[in-house]
């Protein structure tokens, strides 16, 4: 059997191709949009993917299964779940197509690929066992998805606070239990390959681990020993969850109801400075600046967004650009593509041209307006009249830990659509942890017509010294 792990650090997602090598086919597992790297490890390998799976609907990236169903490759897919939770682009379709119900299997070579139902992230949600045939008769591992992860478990909150679906978070985690303690009856040597690693919003604990087996998890993934009760374990797994990205309520409605098919990955023309000046203030086009943060408080165009292209680059663009925006990029030239296939991976598809930091200096050079980003430290704070707001954009839970007095608490993935819980008639004064975050929430309430400053300081730092002073 022929066994390859998948990651994308950005989205901290696993893929999974597994094959027989007897035969020479393979089956992907969770596959991103962008599915020619599977199809081109696969003919390195001598193999061809005949099949592609999915274990649930997902809420944090664009699948690649239908991309896979547009090519011929029959796909598998959940008929789990209520009317809410199916596939309905697949369902009446003309693609090759099979939908799966707890213990359906398929056949790949001398693979077996079984379903088992293993709700409660999501009501549909599958795990698949792998059995190599010509090696054993018993599963070798199984591809959990958002099940169990190194470490942790699915989050079982995502219908109600990301897809907005009332009143399903505790059954949901209840759900959840039942489906834990019959993963507590698998032999403990069975390997566990996660849809998800740490840096994930798909859980609060996720391991930097690539996998595990059961039994270690038994022992020492805190969610799972948390299930002493169910009870106990509703508590402990609600408790502390981050407040999930903006955009995962759309890849959950775009999963179900059929990705947009665009024939690839956008193909964005490089901007003239004349290009580049009438995107200003365009309406319906954003500006997404991905240079670093020191570089965008030095001068930037008006009204443009920042996020750095680094492995929060899917988070802040998918939660502050909308899918109906064109997107114009400020990007190093040998970094567009990556920019492209990140944004296209959360389906963000209208980049409409881009401009390097050169051109930029270029338009600057020109006479071209540019603005600039306020920078303090928490001395601001000490200093702060009446006419100023501290705005504190890190998760509710760090926030619980401590905080400043008087501080507004918004996680920085929900600004856009709670921005308006803020005055603008006050300065506000953006912190998080240490400034990368407050860095592209203080972008955008600027677009959007705040007064912002960034304290790019250590808030930790800080209320150590405000407590010493009481002390």
């Amino acid at each position: 059997m022929y066994f390859k792990q998948f990651f994308d650090d950005k989205l901290a997602q696993y893929a999974y191709l597994i094959g027989c090598q007897a035969n020479g086919t393979a089956v992907v597992i969770d596959p991103m949009r962008d599915i020619d790297q599977y199809i081109d490890e696969a003919a390195k390998q001598n193999m061809t993917i005949v099949a592609a799976a999915d274990t649930h609907i997902h809420a944090d990236y664009i699948s690649g299964l239908r991309e896979f169903a547009e090519r011929g490759v029959k796909v598998y897919a959940s008929d789990e779940g209520d009317a809410d939770w199916k596939y309905e682009w697949l369902i009446g379709s003309d693609y090759d197509y099979e939908l799966m119900k707890d213990g359906d299997e398929f056949k790949i070579g001398n693979i077996t690929v079984k379903a088992w139902h293993t709700p409660g992230h999501t009501p549909e949600h599958l795990s698949f066992l792998v059995t190599d045939g010509a090696a054993a008769d018993e599963p070798l591992g199984v591809a959990t998805g958002d099940f169990v992860f190194v470490g942790d478990v699915g989050r079982p909150d995502l219908l109600e606070s990301a897809a907005g679906v009332e009143n399903v978070m505790e059954p949901s985690a209840r759900t959840l239990y039942g489906s834990v303690e019959k993963f507590k009856s698998m032999p403990e040597y069975m390997q566990i390959w996660p849809g998800h690693g740490a840096g994930s919003a798909c859980g609060k604990a996720l391991g930097a681990v690539p996998d595990s087996t059961v039994g270690y998890e038994l022992r020492y993934n805190n969610s799972l020993k948390a299930a002493s009760s169910e009870d106990e374990f509703v508590q402990f797994i609600l408790e502390g969850q981050p407040e999930p990205p903006l955009y995962f309520a759309r890849m959950k409605r775009d999963n179900k109801i059929g990705p947009a098919l665009i024939g690839g990955l956008p193909q964005p023309k490089r901007l003239t400075i004349r290009e580049l000046t009438n995107s200003i203030g365009k309406e319906g086009r954003v500006v997404l600046d991905t240079r670093e943060r020191d570089q965008y408080a030095a001068g930037h165009l008006p009204g443009s967004l920042l996020s750095p292209l680094n492995k929060q680059f899917n988070t802040v663009a998918g939660s502050y650009i909308t899918e109906e925006e064109e997107i114009v990029l400020i990007v190093e030239e040998h970094q567009v593509k990556e920019a492209v296939r990140d944004l296209y991976r959360i389906g963000l598809d209208k980049v409409a041209g881009y401009a390097t930091p050169r051109d930029l200096q270029v338009y600057k050079n020109q006479g071209g307006e540019m603005e600039t980003l306020e920078v303090v430290t928490f001395d601001a704070v000490d200093r702060a009249t009446e006419n100023e707001l501290t705005v504190d954009v890190r998760a509710a839970s760090e926030f619980g830990t401590g905080h400043i007095e008087g501080a507004v608490n918004i996680a920085h993935t929900r600004m856009l659509v709670r921005k308006d819980e803020l005055p603008k008639d006050k300065k506000l004064l953006v912190h998080c942890q240490s400034g990368g975050r407050s860095a592209v929430a203080a972008a955008l309430l600027n677009r959007e017509g705040y007064e912002a400053a960034l304290i790019e300081d250590e808030i930790g730092k800080y209320l150590e010294k405000k407590a010493d002073a009481v002390a």
